[in-house]
């Protein structure tokens, strides 16, 4: 089972920058996307029915922002949108898909860069997340979840750790948040495969062409298992040279 996860900065741009298309070439079980930036209607669903993808799909309430999807070669037993949190569940941030005895959580965490207000609440969503996350692993122990967290956990996962050390996505609370985590019964795919691996990057500023070009990034998407998938997990890369948004896909292969 292949699973990606790629925060796409819009679906329509991507789309018109070929996401279809690499789609059909590369082979995907299951497809988590985040900043869908649309709403169902806002697409057409048969450029994804037509590879046999079934659509799960939640919107903000905020039309062009946020957003997330679930696209599965298999069709899902259960679709939840949402995490019961009222301004998480405004903004479209999480969604969970149940296949068989395996959840899938996709979840776009909020980003604090824009100032203290959404710092703030980037901390309540990640107390709030945690709650929901952990009611969630008492009932269903096979859980992966795919997103885009905006934190890069350690220093080996951005390319400048001390230039950034104030900078949100690198904050000590954020990266304690991930410790925090992690060792509560979680598996960070890519770091449990590539265990001193740097440069492996899936996010680089907009602001300077030349960042991307020169690697100069962040790893702040991830595709975490619990302990019990721990054993089935084959592969986790990035594909940094797959460029249809500001973030490039990850990708997590499970026997």
């Amino acid at each position: 089972m292949r699973i990606v996860s790629y925060n796409v900065n819009g679906i329509r741009a991507a789309i018109k920058k070929g996401l279809i298309e690499w789609l059909t070439e590369y082979p995907v079980d299951i497809f988590c996307v985040q900043e869908t930036k649309a709403t169902e209607d806002d697409i057409d669903l048969s450029l994804f029915t037509q590879l046999g993808y079934h659509v799960s799909w939640f919107s903000a309430q905020k039309k062009g922002y946020s957003g997330v999807a679930v696209f599965s070669k298999i069709k899902p037993d259960l679709v939840q949108a949402g995490n019961g949190f009222e301004l998480s569940d405004f903004e479209g941030r999480v969604i969970r898909v149940d296949i068989g005895d395996i959840t899938i959580v996709n979840a776009y965490f909020p980003s604090g860069s824009s100032g203290d207000e959404r710092q703030t609440y980037k901390y309540q969503w990640l107390k709030e997340f945690e709650s929901y996350i952990k009611k969630l692993q008492k009932k269903c122990p096979k859980i992966i979840l795919a997103g885009d967290y905006n934190i890069a956990h350690q220093e080996i996962d951005i390319h400048d750790p001390k230039g950034n050390k104030k900078s949100s996505g690198f904050l000590p609370e954020e990266r304690a948040w991930m410790d925090s985590f992690l060792a509560n019964g979680w598996i960070d795919s890519y770091r449990k495969i590539n265990p001193t691996t740097t440069g492996g990057y899936s996010w680089w500023t907009q602001r300077f062409p030349s960042v991307r070009l020169q690697n100069k990034g962040w790893r702040i998407d991830y595709l975490c298992t619990t302990e019990s998938l721990g054993s089935s997990i084959k592969a986790a890369t990035i594909l940094p040279m797959v460029k249809h948004s500001d973030h490039c896909p990850i990708v997590l292969e499970l026997k």
